[in-house]
């Protein structure tokens, strides 16, 4: 068994700025996302809103750049270090939101800003376990995976619930679209101080813990090594329904709500996924440590998908109160990121368990990079054309839960976990 104490308290100071640097870049990436119709109102002229470059495109955009950055960033991360690509990241946080609240009046400043965020986001996120494993034993990795995916979680809250309140989106008041200014000072000024209370602070590794003695694959090598693993296959499909269904889901709440008959933006939808999502990835990960079960978590989590997506897909077969409908996709909501989104954190550890010895951001970056490409391929298809196939995606959905079910059963316990619970 693994001597915890040879771990620094130090660790959770780490994990705090970690949590702050993440829970800045989810809100950048979703600051129009709930209030697609009051922004459409603000920057009303300077864009198609039957085109690709619309609303919408702020929060693909980060998808779309993921694609492209994903691979360079977890390079950096594992030739260079942890530390340079956290680095990397957190500067062009602190720059580029800043910049997005001076341009806040111009669509096309904020497009520009929006893309040097969403290059910042893959140095940031891909670092996820490759952070956890350098500063936290094996059996608080998961708990510390939970966390930093709680962070993440509660960024998206706060873009998704408090961005409403402030710009204003209720259309039968006076103030309906005219706080995207101010939330955006506000939101550039928490993430650029999150951005330089993480560049005083963080260090890159523990000094007194003793590091494994076993050679790491470089990158290309561990790259061929995850794709080429059973497992890894298994998980690759899993983050490419799960994650792509979770981005897509959570970059149309606005149209979502429409769809479904909501008069304004208020958010809740995506809110109260979150809120779900806060509550799993505090529980179910800290129970996949506490267990020492990797698998049945997993399991436990694509159970829970699949009636979840059902709910929101075909709320209207179990009502046709428009009342009782929001609500069905409410409770789907909550039921669907409390499962899916503590499936991340679990997952994104057992895939740095079954690929090493390749590193983890490589492992980590990969599972994003193809939950990025699909939420980006959904999106793109249910924003078209005014949202017009946004009810056949839905219905895709549900299909592509099924699939998840059957797969998320042929996985194999991490062998890390097995080593470590017959020690």
């Amino acid at each position: 068994m693994e001597n915890v104490k040879l771990y620094p308290p130090y660790r959770f100071v780490i994990l705090a700025l970690f949590m702050l640097i993440t829970l800045a870049i989810e809100i950048q990436w979703l600051t129009h996302a709930a209030v697609v119709r009051p922004a459409e109102l603000f920057y009303h002229g300077q864009f198609d809103p039957a085109s690709f470059l619309n609303i919408d495109f702020l929060a693909m955009v980060y998808m779309v750049v993921f694609l492209i950055m994903s691979f360079p960033a977890s390079y950096i991360i594992d030739t260079y270090g942890v530390k340079v690509g956290l680095f990397t990241g957190s500067i062009l946080l602190g720059v580029f939101s800043i910049l997005k609240a001076i341009f806040a009046q111009s669509f096309t400043g904020v497009v520009i800003a929006q893309v040097g965020l969403a290059i910042a986001q893959p140095f940031i996120l891909n670092a996820v376990t490759a952070v956890t494993a350098r500063w936290f034993p094996l059996s608080e990795r998961g708990m510390a995976a939970g966390l930093l995916a709680l962070a993440q979680y509660i960024g998206i809250i706060i873009a998704m619930l408090v961005t409403p309140a402030i710009v204003g989106s209720n259309p039968d008041l006076a103030n309906y679209g005219t706080g995207f200014e101010k939330m955006l000072w506000i939101y550039g000024i928490v993430s650029l101080v999150a951005s330089l209370l993480f560049l005083i602070f963080m260090k890159e590794r523990p000094k007194n813990v003793p590091q494994p003695k076993e050679e790491r694959y470089p990158f290309f090598q561990g790259i061929r090594h995850i794709v080429l693993k059973r497992d890894m296959i298994i998980m690759l499909f899993l983050f490419l329904i799960g994650l792509g269904i979770f981005n897509a889901i959570s970059s149309m709440t606005d149209s979502i709500a429409a769809h479904v008959g909501v008069k304004d933006s208020d958010g809740l939808i995506g809110g109260i996924m979150l809120i779900g999502g806060i509550i799993g990835a505090i529980i179910l990960p800290t129970l996949s440590d506490r267990f020492r079960k990797r698998k049945l978590f997993m399991v436990i989590c694509i159970v829970g998908l699949v009636p979840a997506v059902f709910g929101m897909a075909f709320p209207d077969t179990l009502s046709s109160d428009p009342d009782t409908i929001y609500l069905i996709t409410l409770i789907s909501s909550f039921v669907l990121g409390f499962f899916v989104m503590s499936a991340g954190p679990i997952g994104f550890q057992y895939a740095a368990e079954v690929s090493y010895p390749a590193r983890e951001s490589s492992s980590q970056g990969i599972l994003l990079w193809v939950g990025q490409l699909t939420g980006m391929l959904f999106v793109a298809g249910m924003s078209v054309d005014n949202n017009l196939h946004l009810g056949s995606f839905m219905t895709a959905f549900a299909v592509l839960s099924i699939l998840a079910l059957a797969a998320v059963l042929m996985l194999r316990e991490s062998p890390m976990i097995l080593s470590d619970a017959s020690s």
